[in-house]
């Protein structure tokens, strides 16, 4: 279990936008537990116009297939809580925008809705960088998140700013 909460998220969205800047990227989030809240991030940041393109907010399986081409059989046999739909997730985010990074957030924020193979914290993530290069490069990863809706929310949001600092600079976040 991991818990990410004296992280501050404004600065990780500065750095993240500093890192997206500088090496002339664009980015686009694919988010469903998180109901828009990294985009809402990344958009609180003066000038992020330069760096977020747009932010696609999937919370049903038909918006998922719908505006992000995530397949139903993927839906079916994973389940929307699932890598599988996390990567088709920020695929689809990247093929439907104008970036060249994507990110993608899928979870049970709770405090309802999970499983013994999926308890509530579960969030699996996705992010993509498309730069035309043989560097092209798609990660996934899930992550079982402590405390309240709110907090699972807020720390995905922040391992998600996190990890795209990581791969897109090659360090971590300071």
């Amino acid at each position: 279990m991991v818990q990410h909460t004296s992280i501050n998220a404004e600065a990780l969205a500065k750095q993240l936008g500093i890192a997206l800047k500088t090496r002339q990227l664009m980015l686009t989030t694919a988010e469903s537990c998180t109901g828009g809240l990294v985009s809402e991030i990344m958009t609180s940041i003066a000038g992020s116009s330069a760096w977020f393109d747009r932010g696609f907010i999937t919370y049903s399986n038909h918006a998922k297939i719908e505006m992000l081409n995530v397949s139903e059989e993927t839906l079916k046999t994973h389940g929307a809580v699932s890598e599988q739909t996390a990567y088709e997730m920020a695929i689809g985010a990247l093929r439907h925008s104008h970036a060249q990074v994507s990110c993608s957030i899928t979870g049970i924020a709770g405090p309802d809705g999970g499983s013994l193979d999926k308890p509530v914290g579960t969030v699996c993530f996705a992010w993509a960088i498309n730069c035309g290069t043989a560097h092209d490069a798609t990660h996934t990863r899930t992550q079982l998140f402590i405390g309240n809706r709110t907090e699972v929310r807020q720390q995905s949001a922040i391992y998600m700013m996190t990890e795209l600092i990581k791969t897109i600079t090659g360090a971590n976040p300071s």
